[in-house]
C-alpha cells in the first residue's frame, strides 16, 4: 500500500483501482498531449521568494470566491464521467467538498445527476453548462440548477468541437462501457470497482437520459452528444444564458486577452482562465503561462479565477500570487475519487491544504488573501509586480 503525501501517490494508486478506460479519460490530453504537459511543466519555471524571521502565526487561508466564503480558495472543477472513476463519484466528490468548505461544481457531463447530487448535500453547490443546439434542454437544464438551489453557473465556452483524445479513442471510451474483450478484460482485473458499480444504477449520463428529447437508451445517447455541441455558440449566448439563469454567472475557457476582455463586458462574474485541462487545444499554451496578463488585461473589471495544472498546493500558492482570486483542482480530486471514493478526495483537498499553508508560511505571509507577485521571483514565466500590489505591500509594511 502506497503511503500518501502527495497528489502523485493518490495518482499510482487510482491507476490500479480504476479500468484503464476511464483512468485515460482523466489522465490524458488532445492528440500529442502538449499542452496537458506544459499545464503542470509550466508550473515549475515558477520561484517562490522565501522570506526569513516573520511572524507567520495564525495564519488563516479563508477566502471568497464570488461572494461565496470558503475555506481555501480551491474549489473541484466539473470533470464529466466523474461516476465513472468511483461509483456515484459526483455525490462522494460534491459531499468532500461540502465537509471541507469549497466549492463543487458538477458537469453537465456528469454521471449522477443534479437532483442526486443535490439529494445528498444540504449546501449549494456549483453547475457547469455547456451549450447544447436543443434549447429546450438548456433552458430545463439551467431551471434544473435552480431547483436544486445551485449558488453559481459555470459556463464553458471552449468545447464548440470535441478535440480529438487519442486514448479515448484507442481505448473505445463509453458510459457505461461496452462489453468487448478488451473492455471486459479491463474490468475483471479491477474488481473493487467493479463491486461497487454493481451496487448503483447510476452509470450514464444522468443529467440527459430521460430528460433530452429521444434519448431514452444508450444507442440514442450516442447519438444526441456526437451532434449537439453547438458550433454557433457566440457571446450572444452569454446574454441570454445569464438572464435565464439569474445568479451568480461564472465563464469558463478564457486563454486570451481579447477573450477575456469580451467575457468582462457580459458582465459575468468572473471567468476562469483554462484550456480545458489540455483536452481541447493541443499546442496551445499553459493556462498559468497566460494568468498574468489576462489579470492585468480585467483583473480590475471581473474575478479572475484559474484552472489547469494544480497538483499541490504549491500550485495553488503561484496561482494566486499572480492574481487569481480562485483556483480548481480535477485530476487532483479524481485521483483521488479514484483511489479512495469520498476519503480520497478528502485526502487530495488535505493533501492541497497543508501545501498551501506550510508554503504561505515560507513565504512569509499568514494570509491567503494577500498574496501577489512579490511573493514570487521573475522566473521562466512573466510575474512582474502591478503597481496597485507594490502599494498594498508597503501600506501592509508600514502598518505592520
Amino acid at each position: 500500500m502506497i503511503k500518501t503525501v502527495e497528489i502523485a501517490d493518490l495518482k499510482e494508486i487510482a491507476k490500479r483501482r480504476v479500468p484503464k478506460m476511464f483512468f485515460d479519460y482523466a489522465d490524458s490530453g488532445a492528440w500529442t498531449e502538449s499542452t496537458y504537459r506544459a499545464n503542470e511543466e509550466d508550473f515549475r519555471k515558477i520561484q517562490l521568494r522565501q522570506r526569513v524571521a516573520v511572524d507567520i502565526t495564525d495564519r488563516t487561508l479563508e477566502s471568497t470566491m464570488v461572494g461565496q466564503k470558503v475555506s481555501m480558495p480551491v474549489a473541484l472543477a466539473p470533470t464529466g464521467l466523474t461516476g465513472m472513476q468511483h461509483a456515484n463519484g459526483e455525490m462522494l466528490a460534491a459531499q468532500a467538498a461540502e465537509e471541507f468548505g469549497v466549492p463543487f461544481t458538477l458537469s453537465t457531463m456528469s454521471i449522477c445527476s443534479i437532483e442526486d447530487v443535490a439529494s445528498v448535500t444540504t449546501k449549494p453547490f456549483w453547475f457547469q453548462l455547456y451549450v447544447m443546439r436543443d434549447r429546450d434542454f438548456i433552458y430545463n437544464l439551467i431551471d434544473r440548477a435552480k431547483a436544486a438551489k445551485c449558488s453559481a453557473l459555470v459556463l464553458t465556452l471552449d468545447l464548440q468541437i470535441l478535440g480529438q483524445r487519442h486514448k479515448d479513442l484507442r481505448n473505445g471510451l463509453s458510459a457505461p462501457p461496452k462489453f468487448t474483450p478488451k473492455h471486459i478484460w479491463q474490468m475483471a482485473t479491477r474488481p473493487q470497482w467493479c463491486m461497487e458499480m454493481l451496487r448503483t444504477n447510476r452509470r450514464t449520463f444522468g443529467n440527459i437520459v430521460g430528460h433530452a428529447k429521444g434519448v431514452g437508451d444508450l444507442s440514442s445517447l450516442s447519438v444526441w452528444t456526437t451532434e449537439q455541441f453547438d458550433p454557433r455558440l457566440s457571446w450572444n449566448d452569454v446574454t441570454w444564458i445569464k438572464e435565464r439563469w439569474g445568479g451568480k454567472l461564472i465563464i469558463k475557457g478564457i486563454l486570451d486577452v481579447e477573450d477575456a476582455k469580451m467575457a468582462a463586458a457580459t458582465g459575468a462574474d468572473a471567468i476562469i482562465v483554462s484550456n480545458h485541462g489540455g483536452r481541447q487545444l493541443d499546442g496551445a499554451p499553459s493556462s498559468i503561462s497566460v494568468l498574468a496578463d489576462i489579470v492585468d488585461a480585467v483583473g480590475d473589471k471581473i474575478e479572475v479565477h484559474f484552472d489547469g495544472g494544480i497538483r499541490s498546493g504549491q500550485d495553488v500558492l503561484k496561482a494566486l500570487a499572480i492574481g487569481a482570486k480562485g483556483t480548481y483542482i480535477g485530476r487532483a480530486f479524481l485521483y483521488g475519487l479514484g483511489a479512495g471514493g469520498k476519503k480520497g478526495v478528502t485526502e487530495a483537498l488535505e493533501i492541497i491544504r497543508k501545501e498551501l499553508d506550510i508554503t504561505m508560511a515560507l513565504c512569509g505571509e499568514r494570509d491567503v488573501k494577500v498574496l501577489d507577485r512579490n511573493n514570487l521571483y521573475k522566473s521562466g514565466l512573466e510575474t512582474k509586480p502591478r503597481m496597485a500590489q507594490v502599494k498594498k505591500k508597503q501600506t501592509r509594511a508600514a502598518g505592520a
